[in-house]
């Protein structure tokens, strides 16, 4: 029964923590962990220990596909060299720079080096904290450093472990492989997956939308298990995957088939996201009973000076890059990082949070070494990582201030981009409306009507078009309404209908089905009026 009260505990932690965080405008990630602390001071559970195959075989390959789902893979490809310089240059940067503090620490090379390879990565699915507070190029940028950087540090991890073990040996050759089968090898893994799954998922969604969500949930979960088969990189498969699937959806898939998925990612990703964060609590109280009395104050110690590290050496890193880019390319706009003033420099550099992949990778780390001993200083390492979790993590509660500080424009691309696409939709299909409807033999005055109706809205989205403000300081100080008179009005008459529904079903003049049905058209309707379009897929 452990097992079930443990994921009751889980789900009210999720619920509450998120409901406090939203309340007491604290960023959720830092309640749940306060919650799973919480939660490993009761007796029963003191003994439970998260095993590293969860996270990596159950949170991660979830997590990391839905955050691919959701990338811009336009945004990646512009910004190529940021991308590729943060996910392997500040990754060893900050790998190096923590093993060397924890060895000054005390700890042996070994062990430093693992701990150092295992908080290097930042957190995709923690980056969602300030996801609201930075515009779209900046999320993007954090988003694809997050996805890619694991990659990196998992090779200098399994190298790192393996020399401490005495499996392995350190040589060029032997390293530049490790690379080359991590990245080379995930990616060739999660574009095999992806091409297969994208033709299995045209023809099965057409026919069974069911038995495509459970195609597309498997995705993830094959390339990871396949590439870690080979020891590639499962993180940079499942991406891989994720960002095939995300441009061959809108084109592949039903309508029906992406709304589905649309709300099974986002309900799973809550829960799955929550959950994690309330474990890394759980696994941090364990580890100071496992480590005893006496050694908290070096591993609380230990634990700040690595924290503090990996921001220096995140600030040193985004500041080292922008400065070396405006000298080697005097100062174009094209110069990576150079388009940032040094305050937004600081904003990046405050979120490089740690999460899963830092949990997943101490725990991994061997009990025993190649002759029988303990490994050294394992459960110190596993402290040192938690605390490093929570330290970045709590950085997000001066964000919004940072932020704010910063004075960053407001990113009025995507708004642009929407209505300029939606107008061009709009003028397509009404130049095609009159073939259509001979072709269809529509009646007149349905074709009027619909007429009518496209001809309203087209006009309506040029008027938005019209009135976004080309200054960026002006767009701040008079943001763009989302809504329109003709979407209030519409929304107004849908609540009125839904209600006469509703009426009629109270009545017994109609049966729940035929609510239920109606409904649906309803809802529908509504979150079209809103917005609420699936993302990605």
């Amino acid at each position: 029964m452990l097992g079930l009260e443990l994921v009751v505990l889980l789900g009210v932690a999720v619920l509450v923590g998120s409901a406090l965080g939203d309340r007491l405008r604290i960023a959720p990630p830092v309640v749940l962990m306060v919650m799973g602390v919480l939660i490993g001071l009761i007796p029963a559970l003191r003994k439970v220990e998260l095993p590293s195959e969860v996270v990596l075989l159950l949170f991660l390959p979830a997590l990391l596909a839905w955050e691919s789902l959701n990338t811009s893979l336009r945004e990646i490809r512009r910004h190529l060299t940021d991308v590729a310089l943060a996910a392997t240059l500040l990754v060893i940067a900050s790998a190096a720079s923590v093993a060397c503090v924890a060895h000054g620490l005390g700890i042996g090379w070994g062990p430093a080096w693992v701990l150092g390879a295992a908080v290097a990565p930042t957190d995709a699915t923690a980056v969602n904290v300030v996801a609201r507070l930075l515009p779209r190029r900046d999320i993007t940028l954090l988003r694809a450093e997050s996805l890619l950087n694991d990659g990196t540090a998992l090779v200098v991890y399994g190298i790192a472990v393996g020399v401490t073990v005495g499996t392995d040996h350190i040589t060029a050759p032997h390293v530049g492989w490790l690379f080359v089968l991590g990245y080379g090898g995930g990616a060739l893994i999660g574009l095999v997956t992806g091409t297969v799954v994208q033709w299995l998922r045209a023809r099965m969604a057409q026919t069974d939308a069911l038995r495509g969500q459970v195609l597309l949930l498997l995705a993830p979960f094959s390339a990871y298990l396949v590439a870690e088969d080979i020891e590639a990189s499962g993180v940079v498969a499942v991406v891989v995957c994720g960002l095939m699937l995300s441009q061959s959806g809108p084109r592949t898939v039903r309508a029906e088939v992406r709304v589905q998925a649309q709300n099974f990612w986002m309900v799973a990703t809550y829960l799955l996201n929550g959950s994690l964060f309330v474990l890394i609590g759980v696994e941090l109280d364990y580890s100071v009973r496992a480590m005893g009395d006496a050694e908290i104050p070096r591993a609380l110690a230990t634990g700040f000076a690595v924290a503090g590290t990996l921001v220096a050496v995140r600030f040193a890193y985004y500041f080292g890059v922008a400065g070396f880019f405006r000298i080697v390319r005097r100062g174009t706009a094209r110069a990576s990082g150079t388009t940032y003033s040094g305050r937004r420099l600081t904003v990046s550099a405050l979120s490089g949070f740690r999460g899963s992949i830092s949990l997943a990778a101490v725990l991994g780390v061997p009990a025993h070494l190649d002759d029988g001993a303990a490994f050294p200083s394992r459960q110190l390492i596993v402290f040192v990582t938690g605390v490093v979790i929570v330290v970045t993590m709590t950085q997000a509660l001066i964000l919004p201030w940072v932020v704010r500080w910063a004075r960053i424009p407001h990113d009025r691309t995507v708004a642009r981009e929407e209505w300029l696409a939606e107008s061009a939709a709009l003028e397509s299909a009404l130049a095609a409306l009159p073939d259509l409807a001979a072709r269809l033999e529509t009646a007149p005055t349905v074709r009027e009507a619909i007429l009518r109706a496209h001809q309203l809205r087209a006009d309506t989205v040029a008027q938005r078009c019209a009135s976004i403000p080309d200054d960026p300081e002006e767009l701040a100080v008079h943001p763009v309404r989302l809504t329109d008179d003709h979407t209030a009005l519409s929304l107004a008459l849908l609540a009125e209908r839904r209600a006469v529904v509703i009426r009629l079903r109270d009545t017994g003049d109609i049966d729940d089905t035929v609510l239920r049905r109606l409904q649906g058209r309803l809802d529908t309707e509504e979150l079209h009026l809103l917005g609420h379009v699936p993302v990605g897929e």
